[in-house]
């Protein structure tokens, strides 16, 4: 089975599937989406804590900062659109001691100069207010967060693709990467596609992606494992939200 597009993206995450969302709101191009793994956001998109942040931490002015804030926007905005259930409930930053307590204030500072607004400073009898079960000396309360399923909105996306004609490919592993005439020949064990352009949305194989296209990147990808645990019945009225420490 061969296929030929002006643009392919290698990897069928969120990344991937905003990639080739933008890209189609501004070419005419053919596009497809691959992803080796049976299902699209089976890695990291699928594996998270489903938080849209506002935008607290980062630096005012820097790069992040704004494409934190411009993103948040846009991604709310999609959900709004395509019908996909997301809550903006806030979150809570405890401050366990004096010590903690400056560093959250000077967090509740970057905030406001990344533009958050709505942003409170709580005493502990406003916090326990929220949460009843929070211990500290002071909070501070960021009214922009929000929570939502990624992989939900990974399916939209395919789904919003595949209406705008393009390629949503699941299990198609590519093995070799090759230059010919027309560009790139992507093998896999089910099928070929040719390729104008490449984006390599690989995550945490996006360094090998680069390697198979004869890139050799400076750097290497380690990944580290983490752990979520879920309360039981009988403890899931400890927590209403979201609860952060303010060590970040």
């Amino acid at each position: 089975m061969s296929a030929q597009y002006d643009v392919t993206i290698v990897g069928g995450g969120i990344v991937g599937l905003a990639t080739a969302l933008a890209l189609s709101e501004r070419t005419r191009c053919a596009l497809a989406v691959l992803e080796r793994e049976p299902t699209l956001a089976a890695h990291q998109t699928g594996r998270n804590s489903g938080v849209i942040h506002a935008g607290l931490y980062y630096a005012p002015g820097s790069l992040k900062a704004r494409l934190c804030a411009a993103g948040r926007e846009l991604l709310f905005r999609f959900c709004q659109n395509h019908g996909v259930p997301f809550e903006r409930c806030g979150k809570l930053i405890v401050a366990a001691d004096e010590e903690e307590a400056i560093r959250l204030r000077a967090l509740a500072e970057r905030g406001q100069a990344n533009g958050l607004v709505g942003l409170r400073i709580l005493t502990p009898g406003e916090m326990r207010a929220l949460e009843p079960h929070v211990a500290g000396v002071v909070g501070l309360s960021v009214p922009q967060t929000a929570i939502v399923d990624f992989s939900a909105v990974a399916q939209k996306m395919a789904a919003a693709l595949r209406d705008l004609g393009h390629e949503v490919r699941t299990g198609f592993h590519a093995r070799r990467v090759e230059r010919d005439a027309h560009g790139l020949r992507l093998s896999a064990p089910g099928g070929i596609v040719h390729t104008r352009f490449l984006v390599n949305c690989g995550g945490l194989w996006s360094d090998r992606i680069a390697r198979l296209c004869g890139v050799r990147p400076p750097v290497r990808i380690v990944p580290f494992r983490g752990e979520y645990f879920e309360l039981g019945p009988q403890a899931r009225d400890l927590v209403r939200n979201l609860i952060y420490t303010s060590r970040g």
